[in-house]
């Protein structure tokens, strides 16, 4: 996460419902957190080919940049309702949705999107923005679906690979801030090559036992409790698939917690395949956290 003083939480947002409640997280998410919000709306002209009457074209473009206005100004008027005090700013930036909203995450705390948004084909590409933005954006991402609840725990799935233990950290801060337990979950040996910990060899399963896997859970966790010292931490070690655990959580969770990558065999081809599993059937908001920017890469203050 951008830990600079005056990075804010981005909320990308296009009119539709599940944008909106969007808009609704991402500013408890910068009350919780003393951050500013910033709400940013990608705005796409409309081919000048569609206009099929000669001077509609102007026409068409106005009312699409006002229909844009339009949904800023709707996302603002929520947040402001919901934390008045948390201070907001809104801007419209011309480009593809997926493209702003990676090039917005370099100098964000926290990006937060809803799970599908406005456009065609939706049955076929849905969440394809969250889908690329999950997979390269620059800070955390929580992508709002399923149900947003006020109770259950933060949980986050743990494999012991270096983004997993980024998303334990976050995962742990979150839990925190909002005054509830934490959930660790590791699984191994679900038959899939989902599984959080895929890439180990293929005897792994098989010599490996229970207490093993809880000692390598216990070993990931080290050093939370130190940190969060007010942090009741729950752990959950078993055989069975990381997808289905982590979907069976939802349902119960405020958050779920994961990384965008972690153990795997052909990571190429299954890249992120638990998380992008998650923020498609996930029963809650889902966060999926990345290695941040290098340090030549950082936004300047």
């Amino acid at each position: 996460m951008n830990t600079r003083p005056g990075a804010p939480i981005v909320v990308g947002v296009d009119g539709s419902p599940p944008s909106l409640v969007a808009v609704e997280t991402a500013v408890a998410e910068a009350a919780l957190r003393h951050r500013g919000l910033r709400i940013v709306h990608a705005f796409t002209w409309p081919p000048a080919a569609a206009a099929t009457t000669p001077g509609l074209t102007g026409s068409a473009q106005r009312m699409s940049w006002e229909q844009a206005e339009h949904h800023l100004a709707e996302a603002t008027r929520i947040a402001d309702k919901c934390a008045p005090d948390v201070t907001t700013t809104a801007e419209m930036i011309t480009g593809p949705a997926a493209p702003v909203l990676l090039d917005e995450s370099r100098g964000a705390a926290l990006l937060v999107l809803g799970d599908r948004g406005l456009g065609g084909l939706t049955e076929l590409l849905i969440g394809s923005v969250a889908c690329h933005t999950t997979t390269h954006a620059h800070c955390p991402v929580i992508v709002v679906r399923g149900d947003s609840r006020l109770d259950g725990p933060v949980v986050a799935g743990v494999d012991g690979s270096a983004t997993s233990a980024l998303a334990l950290d976050f995962a742990a801060e979150e839990a925190a801030l909002r005054g509830t337990d934490l959930v660790t979950v590791h699984a191994w040996g679900g038959g899939d090559s989902t599984d959080l910990n895929a890439d180990l060899p293929m005897t792994y399963e098989f010599w490996s036992g229970e207490e093993e896997e809880k000692r390598v859970l216990a070993e990931a966790v080290a050093g939370l409790a130190e940190r969060h010292p007010d942090l009741r931490i729950r752990q959950q070690a078993r055989r069975g698939s990381a997808r289905r655990m982590l979907t069976g959580w939802s349902r119960t969770a405020q958050l779920v917690v994961v990384g965008n990558r972690g153990h795997g065999g052909f990571t190429g081809l299954l890249l992120g395949s638990v998380s992008q599993y998650l923020i498609h059937h996930a029963g809650c908001p889902v966060a999926v956290v990345r290695p941040g920017l290098s340090e030549t890469d950082q936004p300047s203050a």
